[in-house]
């Protein structure tokens, strides 16, 4: 019987995605193998967007924000009904653990490719979902009452009830701070998830991250699909995924436990569909539950790669009515799982947004299907020339590895990250090479406090070395004389700055974050000279591949440009650089002390007025930008002389927000 309608087996012929980029990418990669029609919905600023170019309809909703879009449940079921949907699938994040989006979809008459709406209100609330898991014989973690918190209790975690992700929290370490981290965590978990709802529960600053997929029919059957380890993460926010986990692959009898809790969960709440049910463990292998997540997962390939399972497919199955296979699969080899950011971790974890000119991934088997063989699998919400706006979560894509054991699946995930080439934003790339080819990661020592342990500025240092990064330049100036010489109009088979005597070099000057690269070289009768570098030898030489041998081992350079953007590929590494003008404008320099905007966002709150006196890292206003909220901070003591912005104010990229002096004002 079909839950949603108490009748059988319901065709699906037509599904929309209440969602955008990757997930809906993903489910519609699967529609697309099954027959079945596609329907997106689309933002203003997600107008050009893969996800909507692929689906055969899609639907404006007017607006970019999510409240006036993707968490306007009328509009998305309106836009299901005038394209000819049939069925909606949530994705994850947004609506997909909204139950009266569950409860309007179904009452539309439409198919809602999720769980029932009563799992969905109960594990919908973090706090009711631990009192039910508790009474189900589920080990939970004690919950807290933020007003009744004592020092002896501290630190504690403070978590949004309606959503994950890692919005909403914040780890309080001084009881004068909780309030303050309260009302923080409210705004963000409003914005978020359109609920500002949190709670409080002890902190365990180290642990492991092992959650349950679970697939559960309309027939009573529980699948514990199999477990994956989440433990590397940022702000709360998983960066690293893996299955199966290493600490239950060393636990006896540890994976049983941990499928008969998940599978108790399931049941506890008549579950049906694809969860995942997450529990913080120790090293000794005990566990406690922290969420059930009503949706499919970010980190779900991961299961499907070690079972050999299309998880979205058996999601739509589900929701037709058809019950799970007699047999359950069995797991296979490993994967591993990478979130690629549009951030820079080592400025905080910055978040960007721009243009993509170019993703390309070395040894990518194939996009949204299960791995087989050895190889990366690439899930990206993005493609060359994609937009990325600050109106939503900064994630790029998904990058995937299968192979029999883990080291090789670490070890052809570094390698794919390594040789990608990802042109126009920074991003957490080099980082996550750096995990993959860390000791303690190879070894499976994966705890929650990775980044404390090892040190966030050692594993965000680039993976090019200063070395590298000079000969990168070199390349770039090369392609650049060659470039300007081949538009030449008089003898255009003359090398750029070729002279018939001796002369003074050539000279490009190149950005490379806050350094300046000045690259010389002269083109003579025997070839191209580089002072300062004799010894390296150019071999050859064209507009976009520059080949270089430095001590007799030759290096192949490959050179894009975007405007004054130099992107640089070699085996040896990537490097960017701006190339700089000739002549700079006067007027374009910017005074000291001012506080540019980091990213576009919203000004959503100011704390400091023109004439005050502040003290460096104070914070002056807060920013939010995609869906999280970012300090900007006072650089030294001294006195705010201009504020140029207020509360609701929208800002763009390097926007002059204010200005602190550092000058002692004169006393009257």
């Amino acid at each position: 019987m079909n839950a949603q309608t108490g009748t059988s087996m319901q065709a699906i012929t037509n599904v929309l995605v209440a969602n955008r980029g990757e997930i809906a990418r993903r489910v519609f990669a699967t529609c697309r193998r099954a027959g079945i029609g596609t329907v997106a919905v689309f933002s203003d600023a997600d107008a050009q967007a893969p996800h909507v170019l692929e689906a055969d309809a899609a639907v404006h909703l007017p607006g970019n924000t999510p409240g006036e879009t993707y968490l306007r449940a009328d509009k998305i079921i309106e836009a299901a009904k005038a394209a000819g949907a049939d069925a909606i699938h949530p994705g994850y994040g947004f609506l997909s653990e909204n139950a009266d989006f569950a409860r309007a979809v179904i009452d539309a008459g439409l198919i809602w490719i999720g769980p029932p709406v009563k799992a969905i209100e109960l594990m919908g609330s973090k706090v009711e979902s631990k009192r039910m898991m508790d009474d189900a014989g589920v080990p939970v973690l004690k919950k807290l009452d933020p007003a009744t918190v004592t020092e002896a209790e501290l630190p504690v975690l403070i978590k949004a009830s309606a959503g994950g992700g890692g919005r909403g929290m914040r780890i309080v370490r001084k009881l004068a701070d909780l309030n303050d981290q309260i009302e923080a965590a409210q705004r963000e978990a409003g914005s978020a998830f359109g609920d500002p709802t949190v709670f409080c529960e002890r902190y365990l600053e180290t642990g492991r991250h092992i959650e349950v997929q679970v697939m559960a029919d309309q027939h009573g059957d529980v699948w514990s699909v199999g477990e994956r380890e989440c433990s590397i993460q940022r702000r709360h926010q998983k960066v690293v995924e893996e299955a199966p986990s290493p600490l239950v692959e060393k636990i006896d009898g540890m994976r049983d436990r941990l499928f008969e809790a998940a599978q108790l969960a399931a049941k506890a709440i008549d579950y049906v569909g694809a969860g995942t049910v997450e529990f913080l463990a120790d090293e000794s292998g005990h566990f406690f539950f922290l969420e059930m997540n009503t949706r499919l997962q970010v980190e779900h390939p991961v299961t499907e790669n070690t079972t050999g399972l299309d998880l979205v497919q058996m999601q739509l199955d589900v929701a037709a009515g058809a019950p799970l296979p007699a047999e359950q699969p069995g797991m296979r080899g490993h994967s591993i799982e990478v979130r690629l950011y549009a951030e820079d971790p080592a400025q905080e974890w910055q978040p960007q947004s721009g243009t993509v000119h170019h993703i390309d991934v070395p040894g990518t088997r194939n996009a949204f299907e299960v791995l087989t063989e050895t190889g990366v699998r690439l899930d990206s919400g993005v493609v060359d020339g994609s937009v990325v706006s600050v109106f939503y979560d900064p994630m790029l894509a998904k990058v995937i590895s299968f192979a029999p054991t883990r080291y090789q699946a670490a070890q052809v995930l570094a390698a794919g990250l390594a040789g990608m080439r990802l042109h126009g934003l920074v991003t957490n790339r080099d980082l996550l090479v750096n995990i993959l080819r860390h000791p303690a990661f190879l070894a499976g020592d994966t705890d929650t406090a990775f980044f404390d342990k090892h040190g966030l500025d050692t594993l965000s240092t680039p993976i090019a070395s200063t070395e590298s990064v000079t000969l990168s330049a070199i390349a770039a100036a090369l392609a650049d004389a060659e470039l300007a010489r081949a538009g030449a109009k008089v003898q255009p088979r003359i090398p750029s700055g070729w002279r018939n005597m001796p002369s003074q070099p050539q000279r490009r000057d190149y950005e490379h974050g806050e350094e300046t690269l000045e690259v010389a070289y002269r083109f003579s009768r025997n070839g191209v000279l580089v002072p300062g570098h004799e010894g390296i030898a150019v071999v050859s030489t064209s507009p976009n591949v520059v080949v270089i041998d430095v001590a007799g081992v030759r290096r192949r350079f490959t050179i894009a440009r975007y405007g004054t953007m130099r992107c640089v590929d070699s085996p040896l590494g990537h490097a960017t650089f701006t190339a700089k003008p000739r002549f700079i404008d006067p007027s374009a320099a910017v005074a000291a002390g001012s506080l540019l905007a980091p990213m576009p966002g919203s000004v959503i709150r100011v704390a400091a007025s023109v004439g005050d006196t502040v003290t460096a890292g104070q914070p002056i206003l807060w920013l939010e930008a995609m869906k999280m909220e970012h300090t900007i901070a006072a650089p030294v003591d001294g006195v705010v002389t201009e504020l140029n912005v207020q509360a609701g104010q929208q800002v763009d990229v390097g926007t002059i927000l204010a200005v602190v002096s550092d000058e002692t004002p004169e006393s009257e």
